[in-house]
C-alpha cells in the first residue's frame, strides 16, 4: 500500500535538525536520479534560470494552492534550503508560481503562486498541483529562493522522465525533482543549496 501525501510530509516534517553528514549520506542515498547539487563545493550552488514572462511580486503566504485548481493532480513539493556547507538556513524565501492542468498561467491575481518562509531547520513544502506542458515548455514550477541577507536565486524544477525535458531549452538533470507516488497524489522532494 502506497502512503499519502500527508503522511511523507508529516514525517518530513517530523525529522528534527539533521547533522551536516547525516544531510549529505541522505542526499546521496535518496535518488537514483542524476544528482542535484550537492553542498560542500561552492561550485554546486543549485542553478539559476529565467523567471520567464509569468511571474508576479507580492504573491501570498501560504503553503496549500490545491484550491487554486481542484480539477489538477495533487503533488506536495517539499525539501531543504541548504547553505554551501550543508547547513540549513532559517527564515528563506520560498516563492512558487506555475501553470495549471491546463497550461495556462494566472495573470490578473495569485492563482498558483505562493511564497514561504523556512522553517526554523530550514524546511520549506507547498501543497499544490502537476503543470501542465504547454508549447515549446515541459512541465515545470518556477521558484525563487533567498536565503536571509543573501542573493536571490531564480529557478526551475522539472519532473524526471517527460518526454519534453530533452526538448526544452531551460531543462537541467540537476533541476529534477525527487519525485514519488503516493496514494492521493505525487511526492516531490528538492533540496536547493544558495
Amino acid at each position: 500500500m502506497l502512503p499519502t501525501r500527508r503522511s511523507l510530509l508529516t514525517a518530513f516534517l517530523a525529522i528534527p535538525a539533521l547533522p551536516i553528514v547525516s544531510l549529505r549520506q541522505a542526499a546521496a542515498q535518496r535518488r537514483p536520479l542524476p544528482p542535484t547539487p550537492a553542498c560542500g563545493n561552492d561550485r554546486d550552488l543549485t542553478l539559476a534560470r529565467t523567471a520567464g514572462p509569468f511571474y508576479k511580486p507580492d504573491a501570498p503566504m501560504r503553503h496549500e494552492l490545491f484550491a487554486d485548481s481542484p480539477d489538477g493532480e495533487r503533488i506536495t513539493l517539499a525539501g531543504y534550503v541548504l547553505d554551501a556547507n550543508c547547513r540549513p538556513l532559517a527564515n528563506s524565501l520560498v516563492e512558487i508560481w506555475h501553470a495549471d492542468e491546463t497550461g495556462a498561467y494566472d495573470t490578473s491575481g495569485f492563482r498558483l503562486r505562493a511564497h514561504q518562509f523556512t522553517d526554523a531547520n530550514g524546511r520549506w513544502w507547498f501543497g499544490t498541483i502537476v503543470p501542465a506542458r504547454y508549447t515549446g515548455r515541459t512541465r515545470h514550477y518556477h521558484l525563487r529562493v533567498q536565503r536571509r541577507g543573501g542573493g536571490l536565486l531564480t529557478t526551475q524544477l522539472f519532473f524526471p522522465n517527460e518526454p519534453a525535458n530533452a526538448s526544452d531549452g531551460l531543462y537541467s538533470d540537476a533541476l529534477l525533482l525527487d519525485i514519488r507516488n503516493t496514494a492521493d497524489g505525487k511526492f516531490g522532494r528538492f533540496d536547493f543549496v544558495v
